[in-house]
């Protein structure tokens, strides 16, 4: 059995999956309605980018939505190896059917993670979705709305704002060249 990729290791990826604000509509309904199927009561959107799947399926749902973050970042940089809690569960998933949901499931530890958080806090019951999942991912979420193993990028990481002006992402166009393909501008 091949092993998974460590969480940002983009050369293990195969091609590139472009993921535009019209197919993040498209996506964000789709896992709005396979998480219907499972009756949550709550979303819980995991910060930073898990927050945007996880407003348009509760805004789509009428459900209500509370952050947690939790990340291998500072300041947009990964320093760590492992997850480090930053924002906490909040004490409304008590007795709740919580939905977590993020834009990626790479590993799958994230999502595992705050599933069981979650847990610890008194939800009734917890399912996982993403937006996105890498085959790899273990555990494998309950609801996902597209699985590739390619590099996905979303519109939100494609360019940032840095020094006064809009520029690629620097991590894509690292991950890009780790592939061997030219960002284009």
């Amino acid at each position: 059995m091949q092993r998974a990729p460590e969480p940002y290791d983009y050369s293990r990826r195969t091609g590139v999956e472009e993921v535009d604000w019209e197919r993040f509509g498209a996506l964000a309904a789709a896992l709005t309605e396979l998480l219907a199927g499972h009756r949550p009561d709550m979303v819980v959107g995991i910060a930073r980018a898990g927050l945007i799947p996880a407003a348009a399926v509760a805004a789509a749902s009428r459900l209500d939505l509370t952050p947690v973050r939790v990340s291998r970042r500072e300041a947009d940089v990964v320093v760590r190896a492992h997850l480090e809690w930053k924002v906490d569960v909040s004490a409304d998933v008590r007795g709740r059917v919580v939905a977590v949901v993020d834009e990626m499931a790479d590993t799958g530890e994230t999502l595992a993670l705050v599933a069981e958080r979650c847990r610890e806090a008194g939800a009734a019951r917890v399912v996982t979705a993403a937006l996105v999942a890498h085959s790899w991912a273990d555990p494998f979420p309950d609801a996902v709305a597209l699985v590739s193993d390619a590099l996905v990028v979303f519109p939100w990481d494609r360019r940032v704002f840095s020094e006064g002006r809009w520029m690629l992402h620097p991590e894509l166009v690292d991950a890009l060249g780790a592939q061997g393909v030219e960002p284009e501008p």
